[in-house]
C-alpha cells in the first residue's frame, strides 16, 4: 500500500470507525461524549476554543493556501 492511500484509509475510514465506536461505547455505558469532554474542557480551561481555532486556522494555511501550487 502507497502512503497515499494509507493515509486515504486513515483520515476517511479509520478515524470516523474510531471516532464511532468510542462515541457509541460512551453512549451505551453512559460514559462521557465527545462533546461533554469538550464542554468540560471549555469549562476548566477556558482559552481552549481560541486554541483549538487558532491551530485549525494554521493547519488550513499551512495545507491549503501556502501550498498551493508548490510540488511539496
Amino acid at each position: 500500500m502507497n502512503m497515499d492511500a494509507y493515509w486515504t484509509v486513515w483520515l476517511f475510514f479509520l478515524v470516523p470507525v474510531s471516532f464511532a465506536l468510542a462515541e457509541g461505547y460512551a453512549l451505551w455505558t453512559g460514559k462521557t461524549t465527545l462533546s461533554r469532554y469538550i464542554w468540560n474542557l471549555n469549562k476548566a480551561f477556558p482559552p481552549f476554543g481560541w486554541l483549538a481555532g487558532g491551530i485549525t486556522g494554521f493547519l488550513v494555511c499551512h495545507f491549503w493556501w501556502t501550498c498551493m501550487g508548490c510540488p511539496a
